[in-house]
């Protein structure tokens, strides 16, 4: 004569990366086939959709592990909708069960009901920030003019990860660098800009942040998104300038070139953009190294290198020379 069966637990995960009722249909399954439906947490946000589809949920905040074994013996079925954190009550009094010996433990069954997309932890990092906004002293007063030269220094470090080749410094330094654009528009989402800062004082998101890049990567990509043609990098170049000067209806080669950056970057921008528009615009020549130094960055980048990236190359090779005549 066959034993009867213990029954069987499924403990339903879900993520609040994924907005609620969104679930697999494995896990629909599982909650309309159930014999009872239990949850811990009153405030579950998946509860209101659950109960609009037909399933009765039993709110449990300490459930009875030893009923529960009795209750599914005999082949039923019990769903667990399991909070972000885990029921560790119940699983634990289940672990001391099966640790007795003396109880036939229901098969249990984990069943993830949501999977999280690729980028969710960003749905994460926008909650901790705005929690900070709102709950740090310092981090509730910063403005857009305060927090200008972090974004700098970030970028800087950023580039220092990627030239020593660091991946573990690279990854810090890119989320060093995400988080300044996630500073800047949550103080965006505020409202109104603080003294010093510029614009219409129109708040915006995120959202708004991502919404307007999505739209600008699918414009300057028509040969992905659309019937546009472009089969090298030099063509895909040529596409992008024209459509990005269609798009800021510039009327010369320089405009939206950044003139703070670091001078010999502005100087090889400057010159990119002659070159590519056909324009020979003579040199500025007087005393002092700067028409020189002009001159020397104008010449390598018209041979491929980047002479910023050349002379941050040599200056760190000047840098350990240093240190070794120190005798490091």
């Amino acid at each position: 004569m066959n034993a009867p069966s213990p029954g069987r637990l499924v403990l339903l995960t879900t993520s609040h990366r994924v907005a609620p009722g969104q679930l697999s249909w494995p896990a629909w399954q599982a909650l309309h086939g159930a014999d009872r439906v239990l949850c811990a947490d009153p405030a579950h946000p998946q509860l209101p959709y659950l109960r609009e589809a037909g399933v009765e949920v039993e709110i449990a905040a300490t459930p009875d592990a030893a009923g529960l074994v009795d209750f599914l013996a005999g082949g039923r079925t019990a769903v667990l909708v399991q909070s972000g954190e885990g029921d560790r009550r119940l699983t634990d009094a289940l672990s001391r069960l099966a640790g007795s010996g003396r109880v036939a433990m229901p098969d249990l069954e984990l069943l993830p009901g949501a999977y999280d997309l690729p980028g969710a932890r960003l749905v994460d990092l926008v909650q901790v920030m705005d929690r900070i906004r709102e709950e740090c002293p310092w981090s509730a007063r910063q403005t857009h003019q305060g927090l200008a030269k972090y974004a700098m220094e970030e970028a800087f470090e950023l580039i220092e990860a990627i030239e020593d080749g660091d991946r573990d410094a690279l990854r810090e330094e890119l989320g060093d660098v995400l988080l300044q654009v996630v500073f800047h528009a949550r103080i965006a989402e505020d409202g109104a800009p603080a003294a010093g800062d510029e614009g219409d004082g129109g708040p915006f998101s995120i959202d708004d942040v991502a919404a307007t890049l999505i739209d600008k990567l699918v414009r300057r990509h028509p040969h992905v998104f659309g019937d546009a043609v472009a089969e090298t990098p030099e063509e895909v170049r040529a596409q992008w300038l024209r459509v990005k000067g269609e798009e800021k209806e510039r009327t010369s080669v320089t405009d939206g070139v950044p003139v703070a950056q670091p001078a010999l970057a502005l100087a090889a921008k400057l010159a990119s953009r002659a070159r590519a528009a056909g324009l020979r615009a003579p040199l500025p020549e007087g005393p002092g190294p700067g028409p020189a130094l002009l001159a020397l960055a104008v010449e390598a980048e018209r041979q491929g290198s980047d002479p910023e990236s050349a002379l941050r190359e040599s200056a760190r090779r000047y840098r350990e020379a240093i240190r070794a005549a120190e005798g490091h």
